[in-house]
């Protein structure tokens, strides 16, 4: 007949669960309340299922009701409560994080998020230095292990490339991490990468320092060595080739994980505090020796993208597609008994395309 509220009223709900459950049967949507309930306060009780109908869109006059309330000892009013606090939109553009012009200084301007120029040195060799806090890359706070800001390794990665890119090198040949990058809650750190002459056989020595802005003591303490490895001028992006993922998810693929929450939340037991930022993992499936994933970039990082060779956050959750293929999977969702891996070395290193918000992924 279309009716979608039914309110039983009675001393205490007899045919409430039958008329939900004829309800359900017939496929349909309503809203089913009682008035009253044994052993409970009549009045508290009827403005609860009031407040049932109410909270579920149904118009309700309550004029009467706060007479009602009023005449009673506590008394009652209708009053004007602030909007949800956690129900909101945001409409405040991110300022993009923007290097100054430095050729005024000498050095050329790099249009890179976390690299903002480059200096060639006198006895051969290029520099380049950035800086990188909280405030300029807000998102790398949803990266923490063990409760401390980490600078993800997929970052050390882009800062080599770029760096390669500039000096002519399309492969990173290999890039060892020496010690993590640790972000301090206020303040930042200043970066810089290091790129040597070419030795005899072509490749050029990398490496990857920073220094606290804060930091005190002797010119020797102050500059962290944290990546090191060899660049070296590899072949063209268009001479790539590799696995077309054209058919998604692969012919023959089972899924291995479908449910990022679990196994996000299964991280978090393991001491890797990865925020919104990073839980880029959507979906994995297996085919024999094959892992496959769907990784995306959240929304509110995609205007970022440009400012990267690859955004680190988007690498990164690749990472962790690697880390699930040694995980037993629970039907929960949740991570069984493994080891969370942490990457510290990479070879063979190329881009091939940049500005992707979302990547097809074959280990």
């Amino acid at each position: 007949e279309g009716y979608g509220v039914f309110v039983e009223v009675s001393a205490h709900p007899v045919l409430t669960v039958g008329v939900e459950e004829v309800v359900e049967a017939a496929g349909g949507q309503a809203v089913v309340t009682g008035t009253l309930r044994r052993d409970q306060d009549t009045l508290g009780q009827v403005l609860t299922s009031l407040a049932q109908l109410h909270v579920n869109g149904v118009t309700v006059d309550w004029t009467p009701v706060l007479g009602a309330v009023s005449s009673g000892s506590g008394g009652g009013a209708l009053v004007s409560l602030p909007t949800y606090a956690f129900q909101r939109e945001r409409y405040w553009l991110d300022a993009p994080t923007v290097a100054a012009d430095a050729t005024g200084l000498g050095l050329e301007t790099l249009e890179h998020s976390l690299l903002g120029a480059a200096v060639p040195l006198a006895e051969g060799g290029q520099l380049f230095t950035g800086r990188i806090s909280l405030e300029t890359h807000p998102w790398l706070a949803d990266h923490r292990v063990l409760d401390s800001v980490l600078v993800p390794p997929a970052a050390m990665v882009e800062l080599v490339v770029r760096a390669g890119d500039q000096v002519g090198c399309g492969r990173v040949e290999e890039l060892t991490l020496e010690a993590p990058l640790v972000l301090p809650e206020q303040g930042g750190v200043q970066v810089q990468v290091v790129v040597e002459e070419p030795d005899e056989t072509g490749l050029r020595p990398v490496a990857v320092y920073s220094h606290l802005e804060d930091a005190t003591g002797s010119d020797d303490a102050l500059w962290s060595s944290h990546a090191s490895g060899l660049l070296v001028a590899g072949e063209s992006a268009a001479a790539g080739g590799g696995v077309v993922l054209e058919q998604w998810p692969p012919v023959g693929a089972e899924v291995v994980m479908s449910d990022p929450e679990g196994f996000y939340a299964g991280l978090a037991e393991r001491g890797f505090g990865y925020g919104p930022a990073f839980r880029g993992v959507e979906a994995v499936w297996r085919r024999g020796e094959e892992v496959f994933a769907q990784v995306r970039l959240p929304q509110e990082r995609v205007g970022e993208v440009e400012r990267f060779g690859v955004h680190p956050a988007l690498l990164d959750a690749v990472v962790h597609a690697v880390a699930l293929a040694d995980f037993e999977q629970q039907p929960d969702g949740a991570l069984g008994s493994g080891v969370a891996r942490v990457p510290f070395a990479w070879s063979g290193v190329r881009l091939h395309a940049s500005g992707a918000s979302v990547v097809r992924v074959r280990l």
